[in-house]
């Protein structure tokens, strides 16, 4: 019988680094959106412009790297403190 015990598996340390570094990605978009934006905005451009503008490999590239190295600091931070 189960007696509602979850033992944390091997894939939470996995699961809790995807959220962490989608998080970060959502993040630096949101921003990136923020300012293209308002910047955008400005000259008459729609949203739907300041998001095609947003959406590149280069700009994918970029969230990706920054993601993957914000969690590695903070994850040594995290236990450093």
């Amino acid at each position: 019988m189960d007696s509602g015990d979850k033992k944390p598996t091997r894939l939470a340390p996995v699961w809790r680094a995807i959220v962490e570094i989608g998080f970060i990605v959502f993040l630096f978009y949101s921003n990136l959106l923020m300012g293209e934006f308002t910047r955008a905005n400005g000259s008459g451009k729609s949203g739907v412009l300041a998001v095609e503008d947003i959406f590149t490999a280069t700009n994918l590239g970029i969230a990706v790297f920054s993601a993957l190295l914000g969690y590695l600091i903070f994850e040594y931070l995290r236990k450093r403190l």
